[in-house]
């Protein structure tokens, strides 16, 4: 009989710390969310300009990125959790019950009909060159060593090595969403780094599409 597996483990995420996504292979993600922009309303001239924008910026990056619209059925507790808190503060009787109609109306239309809501993300990766076995040559050869010579244990400021690593290749991370924001903010677009607590909660939402997200996450509109 098989024993049950953990989800974690298939999940590539290793941890989230500094506003930085690693996974399991040691790569680090950084992810963006971008404010999007009405073309409908933008005339003839302007959509031009804007695709020949985006096309530019696309043809600066040199390195991959990825662009992500995110669709869910939208969460509407908070917004009918006001509308009770104001209907409770109501003095005028009028005023309750139509206030008391419209969320039931709210409630029962959306239980009736999806009412999607969209997100955009720009995914900013960086994978460091890693050698097969370990670090160096030594690392290659570090499984036909014998035990006890000593060569190739982990040295005891490995933990600070590692430190240290992760702050230089968070440096080169940084430039390329450095990049990739100024890039967007060129094509009138918003965009907003997304902090440990929000990476949790949109990892939370991709991975329970069926549960009603924890929080929603918003971006300031122009």
């Amino acid at each position: 009989m098989k024993e049950s597996q953990s989800t974690q483990q298939f999940v590539d995420i290793k941890e989230v710390k500094e506003g930085v996504v690693i996974l399991k292979n040691g790569s680090l993600r950084k992810i963006l969310m971008v404010g999007g922009i009405n073309s409908a309303l933008k005339s003839e001239e302007e959509q031009n300009i804007i695709t020949y924008a985006y096309q530019n910026f696309l043809n600066t990056l040199d390195f991959s990125a990825q662009f992500i619209i995110h669709s869910r059925k939208i969460n509407i507790d908070a917004y009918l959790n006001r509308l009770a808190e104001y209907q409770a503060q109501e003095q005028n009787e009028l005023l309750k019950n139509q206030i008391s109609e419209y969320i039931e109306f709210i409630r029962a239309f959306v239980e009736m009909n999806a009412v999607m809501t969209k997100a955009f993300f720009a995914v900013v990766p960086y994978d460091p060159v890693q050698l097969p076995g370990g670090k160096g040559l030594l690392g290659s050869f570090r499984g036909l060593i014998p035990a006890g010579l000593g060569i190739g244990k982990k040295p005891a400021n490995s933990q600070k090595e590692e430190n240290q690593t992760f702050e230089q290749q968070l440096q080169q991370l940084d430039r390329r969403t450095e990049m990739v924001i100024n890039g967007l903010n060129q094509v009138g677009l918003r965009v907003v780094p997304l902090n440990d607590e929000e990476l949790i909660e949109l990892f939370y939402n991709l991975y329970n599409p069926e549960a009603v997200e924890k929080k929603e996450l918003k971006i300031a509109r122009e």
